[in-house]
C-alpha cells in the first residue's frame, strides 16, 4: 500500500509542539507567484509543514491570504526571522504568523469521521493542552532525529531499529534506552500510517474531499470555553486558540474539519456555531477558509538541520536566533 500511494506516509511520529517553535502562517502573495510560493514551500523549505491554498465564498478580511502553511523551526530560531525570509524568497507581500496559545483537538482519522451527524460531540468539553517547550541533550536529539525519519518500503522488516540506532551513532541498546528516555519525557507520539486523504490514491478513491479552517472571534476571556466546547466535536480534527488580528477580523479560535460532500461540512460548522450560542458563547464574526491545492510533510525540528539549511544558503545560523520574550506577529 506504501508503494501504490494509498498509504502516504510510516513513521514513527513525535509530539512536535512540545520539540520546536510552530505557528500558523498565512502569506498574502500575488496570484502570478501562488504556485511557485506553494512549490518552494513544499520541495525547499524543510521548516513548513502543511503547505495548502485556500479560499474564501466570499471576499472577506483576510480572503487575499491565499497561501497557508504551518511553520517550525528548532529550539533558539527565530519564526519571524524564517518567515522573513521565506517572503522574501517567494516574493510575499505580507505574512501572519499564528502561533497556538492552547491546542484544543490535535489528530487525524478522516475516513472514521464519515457519517457522523452534525452536531455529534462527546459527553464532555475537550481538554486544553497547553505547548510547552521540552529541552533535549545531545545524544536524545541524536536519536529523536533517527528515530522520526520516515520508513521507506525496503525499510518496513522485522528488526526495524537496529539501522537506525547505526544512524545515530549508538549501540541498539544504547538507542531504545534513549526513546524510552524520550517516551517518558511526552515527546512521542504513535507508530502511525498516513492515509493519502485529499489526493486520489491508485484506486482512484479519496479519504476526503472538502478541507475546512472554521475561524470563530468570540469575546475575550473565553477563548479556552469556546476551544473546548469547539474541540468537543468528532468532525474536528485540530482546534486551537490563535490570534487572527485585524488581518482576519481578530479571530481566535480556529478548527479544521474534513469531508466529502461540502454541504456536509458546512452542516457540521452550522451545528458546532449552535452549540456555541447554546453554551452561552457569542461570537462576533466567522468565516470558512476552504483547502484546495495541499501538500503535507513533516516539519524538520532538528537544531542541526537548521544549522545545516543556513549554511548551504549562506545565511549565518546565529542572525536567525530569537530574540528574547519574540513570538509570533505581522511584517
Amino acid at each position: 500500500m506504501l508503494r501504490a500511494g494509498t498509504i502516504r506516509r510510516v513513521r514513527q511520529t513525535l509530539l512536535s509542539t512540545s520539540l520546536a517553535n510552530g505557528a500558523l502562517c498565512a502569506w498574502e502573495i500575488s496570484p502570478e507567484k501562488l504556485d511557485d510560493a506553494f512549490d518552494y514551500m513544499f520541495r525547499e523549505d524543510p521548516f513548513s509543514g502543511h503547505v495548502v491554498i485556500r479560499t474564501t465564498d466570499a471576499v472577506t478580511p483576510g480572503s487575499s491570504y491565499r497561501l497557508w502553511t504551518t511553520l517550525k523551526v528548532p529550539q533558539g530560531y527565530s519564526l519571524r526571522k524564517h518567515a522573513q525570509w521565506l517572503g522574501r524568497r517567494v516574493g510575499a507581500e505580507r505574512f501572519r504568523l499564528m502561533p497556538a496559545k492552547m491546542l484544543f483537538t490535535l489528530g487525524v482519522g478522516h475516513v472514521r469521521r464519515r457519517g457522523l451527524e452534525p452536531g455529534a460531540r462527546a459527553e464532555a468539553p475537550a481538554r486544553p493542552l497547553e505547548a510547552a517547550l521540552v529541552k533535549l541533550s545531545d545524544l536524545q536529539w541524536r536519536v529523536l532525529t533517527a528515530l522520526k525519519r520516515e520508513f521507506a518500503a525496503d525499510e518496513i522488516v522485522r528488526d526495524l531499529w537496529r539501522p537506525r540506532a547505526v544512524q545515530a551513532g549508538v549501540d541498539l541498546e544504547t538507542f531504545v534506552a534513549t526513546a524510552r528516555e524520550l517516551q517518558a519525557r511526552g515527546v512521542i507520539g504513535r507508530f502511525s500510517t498516513f492515509l493519502e486523504h485529499v489526493k486520489a490514491t491508485a484506486g482512484n478513491e479519496r479519504a476526503t474531499r472538502y478541507n475546512a479552517l472554521f475561524h470563530w472571534a468570540v469575546p475575550a476571556g473565553r477563548e479556552l470555553d469556546a476551544g473546548c466546547e469547539v474541540g468537543r466535536h468528532y468532525v474536528i480534527t485540530h482546534a486551537y486558540w490563535r490570534e487572527g488580528g485585524p488581518e482576519f477580523h481578530n479571530v481566535n479560535v480556529m478548527a479544521v474539519a474534513h469531508g466529502m460532500e461540502k454541504p456536509v461540512v458546512l452542516a457540521h460548522k452550522a451545528a458546532i456555531d449552535a452549540h456555541l450560542r447554546e453554551a452561552g458563547i457569542d461570537f462576533s464574526y466567522t468565516n470558512v477558509f476552504w483547502g484546495g491545492r495541499s501538500e503535507i510533510k513533516p516539519s524538520e525540528i532538528a537544531p542541526a538541520a537548521y544549522v545545516e539549511f543556513c549554511t548551504d544558503r549562506g545565511i549565518d545560523p546565529n542572525t536567525m536566533r530569537a530574540d528574547d520574550g519574540e513570538e509570533g506577529a505581522s511584517a
